[in-house]
């Protein structure tokens, strides 16, 4: 990876391993950080915690850089992906009521 190149996840937490990429932020390999998902997300977002401490070490520590945004999984939250999120939905519905479901699962 070229010297001071940004990295963007927006698919999985795991894809990536936080404390690699601290320390490819704290010796400038890794110029700018962007993460929409966090392996250990689960309770940290979508519940007001403003008045507790961060008790994710690593959480707080990608947090100090000033070249590091986490948002908590919205990057699909978009009008579009919202109303294709609900064609699709509705189609599935329809579909199942029609007798002719997609998606099936089977099992093996």
């Amino acid at each position: 990876m070229k010297r001071g190149a940004m990295l963007i996840n927006t698919g999985r937490g795991g894809l990536v391993e936080v404390n690699a990429l601290i320390g490819a932020l704290k010796d400038g390999q890794l110029g700018h950080l962007g993460l929409d998902v966090y392996e250990e997300e689960g309770g940290i977002f979508f519940e007001d915690h403003s008045n507790l401490p961060l008790r994710d070490d690593v959480l707080a520590r990608l947090l100090m850089f000033p070249n590091v945004i986490v948002t908590a999984h919205q990057a699909f939250f978009t009008r579009e992906a919202m109303t294709e999120i609900a064609q699709t939905t509705l189609a599935n519905v329809a579909a199942w009521q029609a007798g002719t479901p997609r998606n099936v699962v089977r099992a093996g």
